[in-house]
């Protein structure tokens, strides 16, 4: 199965108000492990960045004035995503930018592409309602070590949450079925060669018997004979 972590910065937070993306990365997961293959880009988004925006991932106009448009490298990018499942935090955010970038390069959207996308941040909100699931918030509960998160950062922001998905998806496993042969043979390896305990089995004495039958007996009169023992024994 293959998958990609995917996120981006953008110089604001609404790309029907003209907002464009500024950072794109990409990971790729392949059978649940985290591959070498990695997209990364800086884009120029021949637009002012809001103050808060840039506040927050610490990217200006001016660093990216030498960067290619997003219409350059939107072919890289599909050629990249293209087939795999795609998994973001808050998705409906970094789809609608995707989208609209798409839009404006004369491209087909996102789902045209990619099967289906996991949103990690509803996930989250499924399995830890009503506590924090930002990527931070995330990384403290998983113990996935963000130290070094000062900014967001697209690049670093999916390797994070690359980790993250993997320890809150963990217990599917054995539910998809990997792994398990593998759990099988060290179960094997681990009992195999126990001795199995002999079993003793206690026979019950003629008064045991006769007092189950008395009991039975009085089951099917206080029924009017619809006791389900009695009616097996019949059968039997």
């Amino acid at each position: 199965m293959r998958q990609i972590v995917l996120d981006t910065e953008t110089t604001g937070l609404d790309p029907k108000q003209g907002h464009r993306v500024i950072e794109l990365a990409a990971i790729e997961l392949c059978n649940r492990k985290v591959s070498e293959r990695r997209f990364h880009r800086y884009l120029n988004p021949e637009r002012e960045i809001d103050a808060g925006a840039a506040e927050v991932h610490g990217l200006t106009l001016e660093r990216l004035q030498g960067e290619p448009k997003f219409a350059e490298i939107a072919p890289a990018l599909l050629e990249f995503i293209s087939g795999a499942e795609l998994i973001i935090h808050n998705a409906p955010f970094d789809v609608g930018f995707l989208n609209k970038e798409l839009e404006l390069a004369g491209l087909p959207a996102l789902g045209e592409y990619c099967p289906s996308i996991i949103d990690t941040l509803k996930l989250a909100k499924d399995l830890h309602p009503g506590k924090k699931n930002n990527l931070n918030a995330l990384c403290d509960r998983y113990q996935v070590d963000n130290s070094h998160r000062t900014m967001h950062g697209a690049l670093l922001d999916t390797e994070l949450l690359a980790e993250v998905y993997l320890a809150m998806t963990r217990g599917q496993d054995s539910l998809l079925g990997d792994g398990s042969d593998e759990r099988e043979e060290q179960a094997a390896a681990l009992f195999g060669s126990m001795p199995r305990m002999a079993v003793r089995v206690l026979l019950a004495t003629e008064e045991e018997l006769a007092q189950h039958a008395q009991q039975l007996a009085d089951i099917d009169k206080a029924s009017k004979g619809a006791c389900l023992w009695k009616q097996m024994e019949s059968q039997a």
